[in-house]
């Protein structure tokens, strides 16, 4: 039996276009959890929509990969457990690498490092950022965060109380039932920048410990899922090299979040 020319092209293209079809129907498709409540990382607007310094990142991390990805929101203290539990496959949600987290997943390398800062009312007679200037009054900050462990272990003299997610602390600073707060100092900044942050300043950054605050922000993913992880590793340098991780660090801050 002859084919033609037209029959053999036709039989090409076919052919293509289920290969094609096939291959997008086995593309990469990853859920990624992120708390949605630590403006500028994350946030869950009122739209529903999220933002963010972690959720631009992430797509971009996503579209270097080719992968399709969704984003899932969690309580940060149940966010691990989320994980581990294969609600999502990675956390992008600013989480610190520290050996702790280590014993329970797996992280890439980082994708940002910024230090620890304290912050108090204006009109605070507290004069510096130190576990001395400290003794005696009340610090609030987020629970199960590398900066309340910081306070546990650094800043014993002041008395801890923790919140489930920043908005509960900045509430409780402001209203002047804390006399301070410990966070991220981009967090804490741009907080200070706002309306609902004018009560309020910056005292001083602190010096992280690399026990307690880690190696920097880094992606988590359930252990033994190597392939992930360095896809996700791949990537970062990816985006970094190609100048997309700069326009992003310039849509929210002023200098290089990648940090040392």
């Amino acid at each position: 039996m002859r084919f033609t020319k037209t029959i053999l092209t036709s039989v090409a293209a076919v052919a293509l276009s289920i290969g094609a079809a096939q291959a997008e129907s086995h593309s990469m498709k990853i859920k990624i959890g992120t708390e949605g409540a630590y403006p500028p990382f994350n946030n869950l607007e009122a739209d529903g929509s999220l933002t963010g310094f972690d959720i631009d990142i992430a797509n971009a991390l996503c579209e270097e990969m080719k992968a399709e990805c969704e984003f899932v929101t969690s309580d940060w203290d149940g966010i691990i457990p989320a994980l581990l539990a294969g609600k999502f496959d990675a956390i992008i949600a600013s989480m610190s690498i520290t050996e702790e987290r280590k014993e329970t997943v797996d992280f890439t390398n980082k994708y940002y490092n910024t230090p620890p800062a304290i912050a108090v009312p204006k009109d605070s007679d507290i004069a510096e950022a130190t576990d001395a200037a400290l003794a005696g009054k009340t610090l609030g900050a987020q629970s199960s965060t590398t900066h309340s462990n910081y306070a546990e272990e650094k800043l014993g003299s002041a008395e801890l109380k923790l919140y489930p997610t920043p908005d509960e602390y900045k509430l409780d600073i402001a209203s002047g039932r804390i006399d301070g707060v410990i966070d991220d100092v981009v967090v804490l900044s741009d907080w200070l920048a706002t309306e609902d942050g004018a009560c309020c300043k910056l005292l001083g950054t602190l010096t992280p410990d690399p026990v307690i605050n880690g190696e920097g922000a880094g992606i988590a993913i359930r252990k033994g899922e190597d392939e992930l992880r360095e896809k996700f590793n791949e990537a970062i340098v990816a985006i970094r090299e190609s100048g997309k991780y700069e326009e992003i660090n310039a849509k929210y801050f002023d200098f290089d979040v990648y940090g040392d």
